[in-house]
């Protein structure tokens, strides 16, 4: 899924208040956590992911893997913290053109 930068403004904007609804534990990312994701992403279709990663190699892999597993379109990454966007069959968010 590909977003135009005017709907990642709008998605970034919507992302400021929300908490992370899933964090990322010593464990790094399992089919547990992949499963919470995909569950989180259609019940809001909007939500923000902690990452914790001990270097940016690590936690770009580890975004990027989510992000394909997922089939989500990334938001943005801002620190240890990743917002994705998934548009669910009740479409809840109304993105610009």
């Amino acid at each position: 899924m590909n977003l135009t930068t005017k709907q990642k403004q709008y998605l970034k904007g919507l992302a400021h208040n929300l908490k992370p609804v899933v964090m990322l534990g010593q464990h790094g990312l399992t089919e547990g956590v992949l499963a919470e994701i995909d569950a989180a992403l259609n019940h809001h279709e909007l939500i923000k992911v902690k990452v914790s990663a001990a270097d940016r190699e690590t936690k770009q892999l580890i975004v990027d893997a989510i992000v394909r597993e997922t089939k989500a379109a990334q938001v943005q990454v801002l620190g240890n913290t990743l917002s994705l966007f998934r548009p669910s069959e009740e479409k809840k968010i109304s993105l610009p053109k």
